[in-house]
């Protein structure tokens, strides 16, 4: 649940004929995926650019410069610290849950492509499935959903494919009727 949700509902209770609180909660608080392509796509291409520009990769080393581990010996590293948990901070407060997620995480561009490419090609892989026959629509899979998708809705549309699903499986293990279920399979 959002965290400014319970001062969305006061406002709203207490002025409801108010259209811009409501467009801004819509504006403000929706999940917008083409944030993470912008904010990321120019780095990627500048990235891209710069491995095949210097000729491509020699070595990896994901640990260079921390031999010795990561420190904050140095008191003028906590600023850099807290201005990033200060980013986090606002993100939550501005989107919600999993803010950092649904708007700048960086791997997301390359599972969205990779999912695209996929279904694209019908690969099999490991996919959500549903039996909305079954569905008793308790919402305990929207609930418990980390990435805060509408999980009971896409049992009711039979279409268990959303970007944003990174296939946790908690809406799999708090189904009470086991309406759905992981499947290998190469889609519809």
């Amino acid at each position: 649940m959002n965290i400014l949700y319970p001062i969305y509902s006061n406002v709203k209770v207490f002025c409801k004929k108010n259209n811009f609180i409501r467009l801004f909660f819509i504006l403000t608080f929706k999940k917008i995926g083409w944030i993470k392509w912008a904010l990321w796509g120019p780095w990627i291409g500048l990235l891209i650019y710069i491995v095949i520009r210097a000729g491509g990769y020699r070595a990896l080393q994901p640990l260079n410069l921390m031999e010795n581990g990561i420190s904050v010996s140095d008191p003028s590293n906590y600023v850099m610290f807290f201005l990033v948990l200060l980013v986090f901070v606002l993100l939550a407060f501005a989107v919600g849950r999993r803010a950092f997620c649904h708007t700048m995480c960086w791997i997301a561009p390359f599972m969205i492509l990779g999912r695209k490419l996929r279904n694209t090609l019908r690969w099999p892989s490991l996919r959500l499935k549903s039996v909305k026959e079954n569905c008793i629509s308790c919402k305990k899979c929207t609930k418990s959903c980390p990435m805060s998708l509408d999980v009971n809705g896409m049992v009711q549309k039979e279409a268990m494919e959303n970007r944003e699903c990174i296939l946790c499986g908690t809406c799999v293990d708090v189904c009470p009727e086991d309406v759905i279920a992981y499947s290998f399979s190469s889609g519809k």
